[in-house]
């Protein structure tokens, strides 16, 4: 089996063709890559659902909006803390109950008490389910033409516009990239 590069902290961006209706214009931040597979959430799929109602000890952390998002189709009755920790791409200790994943994104551990991470978490999301890959089946959609993989920013985490993300994400790219951005929801109508 030849290795693969991981893609761990790196964002998916679904192509306009991809026909997935769960990953429709979807932003994934891949929290996890490797030869056995591929974990991470979408970023933009807000749902009405605010984040005191599951999980109230958590929510003055949440940034705005601060709600549940559908982190994809995969056990949508769990729950995945994802946290930016300021200054966590340096050197410096992790805080107890944040596990970095790339740079100064990383997960939360749900279980601890919230009060170890208030005074070093910038930014929390929360998401019911993931999106997962088995072995090989994300590089197969990649050479299938179904993702772009670009460079994430901790802001991405966090964007108070999640609606907007996947535009966003693609105009912040260089050269043809950038252009899909203003792709039509719906070509017909064009």
């Amino acid at each position: 089996m030849t290795e693969v590069s991981s893609l761990t902290g790196r964002l998916l961006v679904a192509t306009p063709a991809l026909a997935d209706p769960n990953f429709e214009r979807a932003v994934v931040l891949l929290l996890d890559h490797d030869e056995e597979g591929s974990l991470g959430v979408v970023l933009n799929r807000p749902t009405p659902v605010d984040v005191g109602d599951i999980l109230e000890d958590w929510a003055d952390l949440a940034g705005e909006p601060g709600v549940v998002f559908q982190g994809g189709p995969v056990s949508l009755d769990s729950a995945l803390g994802v946290a930016v920790v300021p200054g966590g791409e340096s050197g410096e200790r992790a805080p107890l109950g944040w596990r970095r994943v790339h740079g100064a994104i990383g997960l939360v551990d749900l279980e601890a008490p919230p009060e170890l991470l208030a005074s070093a978490v910038g930014a929390l999301r929360i998401f019911a389910g993931y999106a997962g890959w088995g072995p090989g089946q994300l590089e197969d959609e990649l050479t299938e033409g179904a993702w772009y993989v670009v460079e994430s920013e901790p802001g991405d985490v966090s964007s108070p516009f999640p609606e907007r993300l996947w535009r966003e994400v693609l105009r912040r790219q260089r050269g043809d990239l950038a252009m899909v951005a203003t792709y039509p929801d719906d070509p017909s109508l064009n």
